[in-house]
């Protein structure tokens, strides 16, 4: 599925191609943290399919909390909305995009949620495949 998407203020944009059933959550406490929220929504998008049209994320390099690798997180320097994650290595195959900023997101129903062992008790969606951590 095409789609295209911005941060709140509009300085970057971009499109790129994803796999609607391969939208997820992920409920661990890096990306409660990063989110400002319960819990953070994402959807590959592989890596030869995304496109910068305006703009240029500011990036921050993170150390995931259980596996000890690093992660580049870009967001918007202007108004700090969060754009994707990636790792930091340049020989990766997806972005991870964050679903409120794509224009299409709500044609864009997790199928699956991750870090459910850090899960608020308050959230939670019927009929995903759920993982305690993320699998190997």
């Amino acid at each position: 599925m095409k789609i295209d998407g911005a941060c709140h203020c509009g300085a970057i944009r971009y499109e790129a191609e994803v796999d609607p059933a391969r939208v997820m959550i992920c409920h661990c406490t890096d990306c409660q943290i990063l989110s400002g929220s319960a819990f953070r929504t994402v959807a590959p998008a592989p890596k030869a399919s995304f496109r910068l049209l305006c703009g240029q994320p500011k990036i921050y390099v993170k150390t995931t909390a259980d596996s000890g690798n690093k992660r580049t997180q870009a967001f918007c320097a202007n108004c700090g909305t969060p754009i994707y994650s990636s790792p930091v290595s340049a020989e990766f195959p997806f972005y991870s995009l964050r679903v409120g900023t794509i224009r299409q997101r709500a044609e864009l129903r997790p199928s699956a949620e991750y870090f459910c062992r850090s899960k608020l008790g308050w959230t939670g969606l019927e009929g995903t495949r759920r993982f305690e951590t993320m699998p190997g």
